[in-house]
């Protein structure tokens, strides 16, 4: 997808709606801005993660959401109706 857009006196450059609908970008997103060694301007937008919530993000956390979504696909998961039930499944295992 190309269009063209105009560079203001500020700097400043406008989105096309269309591109903005399709990366979902919002009002007040970040966008990083890249130089390539063509000289090519590329803009990527981002998220920013509260701080609290950026372990969920690590390469080790994301390789555990794979493996976990995995088992759960191969179906290597045990369900129980309660909390007593999986403590006790988990002692008779230890």
């Amino acid at each position: 997808m190309s269009t063209l857009t105009r560079l203001t006196s500020g700097g400043q450059v406008t989105l096309p709606k269309e591109i903005r609908v399709k990366t979902n970008m919002q009002p007040g997103d970040f966008v990083e801005v890249q130089l390539d060694e063509e000289g090519r301007i590329i803009l990527t937008p981002k998220k920013l993660v509260n701080a609290n919530q950026a372990y969920f993000w690590t390469e080790e956390w994301q390789k555990g959401e794979r493996k976990a979504d995995e088992d759960i696909k191969n179906g290597r998961v045990k369900r129980f109706k309660s909390t007593a039930d999986a403590v006790r499944y988990l002692e008779d295992k230890a």
